[in-house]
């Protein structure tokens, strides 16, 4: 909406920076909270905020009409919900897997997101060009305190009392403590790092496969879309597959590594080879990329104490932002001078060196987090 009002790549990259700060600084900050206080009263909290927030902008949205400025501190504001949000869930959810379910849990939890994209896409461009803005931010609105309220309805499967004191003492005790843990725990920190590294390349390289589907002759930003889908199918069906086959924890370690490095390989060949196999690519870097993301998050949620959870996805979430806007900066600037598919190769083989030096060198320390399973004390 911003590029159609401004025709300005520039201001909505902007526009995706404001959205993207909060998750750079406020995750370390506020992760002791988190950890402290009940997760439900959060996450129900912040779900009607944002609805409010949406339903509010909404109206002001219908007087002032279009208003950069405006949509720069939304954006802000937004990001600054979205990373206590989203640090709150991580914590919070694995309490609500029963014992034993873990893979199960995070099959499903994982496959949501990309059902609703095949779903919503085609939904979301008809309604974005059929209504005006200020409608579809009260649609958002009214499905946002919808979904709060039925959360409000979710009980515990594991339930840890919450230490609603707090003191400036424990609060920097508990940042102290979530560093001390990453120092110690040599596995979580190999998987979180390399887990920052790939995303931040994983973007960079979005942007150059856009960008050479944009630029060349014989390809189209439709049969983009068609890439797209077909990894998003992947992600659904391999999502499918988690949730009916058990892994069993001594064999995660093994899968992940072959998953990742194949992975790495698929990204270096995309754009050198004919479109239908690049098709055929995208759909198994899907498959088992949501292979590899659920055994993960099932043994890393598994392996944290839960009053660690938020402290060590905080610090997570901040490597991952950071990482996000350098490899974007990287990619951007790079593209244009040494070409799109040479920023493939470039990008895809950091995160294939990252593999063998976080993920594989280090097996003892890794082998141990990806066996962890949950007491059902």
């Amino acid at each position: 909406m911003v590029f159609d009002e401004t025709g300005s790549t520039l201001l909505s990259a902007f526009l995706f920076i404001a959205g993207m700060i909060p998750s750079v600084i406020l995750p370390i900050l506020i992760a002791p909270f988190i950890d402290r206080y009940p997760k439900k009263r959060i996450i129900v909290g912040l779900d009607y905020l944002m609805g409010v927030l949406f339903l509010l902008i909404a109206y002001v949205v219908s007087i002032t009409g279009f208003r950069y400025s405006l949509y720069l501190f939304f954006s802000l504001i937004t990001g600054i919900i979205g990373t206590i949000y989203r640090l709150t869930y991580q914590a919070w959810f694995p309490d609500l897997i029963p014992v034993g379910f873990e893979q199960q849990g995070y099959a499903v939890s994982s496959s949501i997101y990309p059902t609703v994209v095949v779903i919503m896409s085609p939904i979301a461009a008809y309604l974005y060009k059929t209504f005006s803005i200020s409608i579809l931010f009260i649609i958002i609105g009214l499905l946002t305190i919808l979904a709060a309220t039925f959360e409000v309805f979710i009980t515990n499967i594991h339930h840890h009392q919450a230490d609603g004191e707090f003191s400036f003492e424990k609060y920097k005790a508990d940042i102290l403590g979530g560093f001390s843990f990453l120092k110690e725990e040599k596995g979580i920190r190999n998987i979180y790092t390399y887990m920052s590294i790939t995303n931040g390349a994983a973007n960079g390289l979005g942007l150059m496969v856009q960008a050479y589907f944009q630029t060349v002759s014989f390809l189209t930003v439709t049969m983009l879309a068609f890439l797209r889908s077909a990894e998003t199918v992947g992600r659904i069906i391999g999502g499918a597959v988690q949730y009916k086959v058990d892994v069993p924890p001594k064999k995660r370690y093994g899968i992940t590594k072959f998953v990742y490095i194949f992975y790495e390989i698929m990204d270096i060949i995309l754009l050198f080879i004919p479109y239908p196999f690049m098709i055929v690519n995208r759909f198994l870097c899907g498959f088992f990329g949501m292979t590899s993301a659920t055994l993960r998050e099932t043994s890393v949620q598994s392996y944290l104490p839960s009053n660690m959870r938020a402290k060590v996805n905080a610090v997570f979430n901040v490597f991952m932002a950071l990482s996000i806007i350098l490899f974007q900066i990287i990619a951007g600037f790079l593209g244009d001078r040494i070409g799109y598919r040479n920023v493939v190769l470039m990008l895809a083989g950091i995160s294939l060196l990252a593999i063998f030096i976080f993920i594989v060198i280090p097996s003892d320390e890794n082998r141990k987090v990806y066996e962890a399973a949950r007491s059902k004390s």
